[in-house]
């Protein structure tokens, strides 16, 4: 004769509950981490676009101006205009802002300077130095504001931009 078996293999109720509660633990931690991630990567990426787009735009008008002619505008010593015209062999530069863009101007056409991911605000352009005065070159400070398009948790990223270029 055979024995029944009582016993039959399987999962109680309570054994699905435990799994799902600690299936459910480790899927809250794992959400978590992620979330963490893409903070952390949103922040690094907010701040390295404006590091760039400040870098180019330094070094663009650093470039433009040590070789200019002269600067057109603006045009006494101590004068400060949000617009920079530079003559650069038979060429006028002319550097402004047009919306949330930084452009430069010229007879070939306008080009935008800073990235879509950028907002440019508060540019001056301030001349301290006059080509006309004995001993003294063309000078200008600048300064500019960079805003980040990328949303943080704590808000767009802002830096301020400030240097003296110099002709040569």
């Amino acid at each position: 004769m055979r024995k029944i078996n009582q016993f039959k293999k399987g999962v109680t109720l309570i054994e699905i509950l435990l799994y799902m509660g600690i299936l459910s633990i480790f899927l809250v931690v794992l959400t978590d981490i992620f979330v963490s991630i893409l903070s952390v990567r949103s922040e690094s990426e907010a701040s390295s676009t404006i590091e760039q787009d400040g870098k180019y735009l330094l070094s663009r008008l650093s470039y433009d101006i040590s070789r200019a002619d002269s600067v057109s505008s603006p045009t006494a010593i101590g004068q400060t205009n949000n617009l920079l015209t530079l003559v650069i062999g038979p060429e006028n530069y002319t550097y402004s802002t047009s919306g949330d863009n930084f452009t430069l101007s010229n007879d070939q056409g306008i080009n935008f300077l800073n990235g879509s991911e950028t907002i440019i605000s508060d540019i001056q352009f301030t001349r301290i130095g006059n080509a006309s005065v004995v001993g003294t070159k063309d000078n200008i400070k600048l300064q500019f504001t960079l805003t980040g398009r990328t949303q943080r948790n704590s808000g767009p990223e802002v830096k301020t931009f400030t240097t003296t270029i110099g002709r040569r």
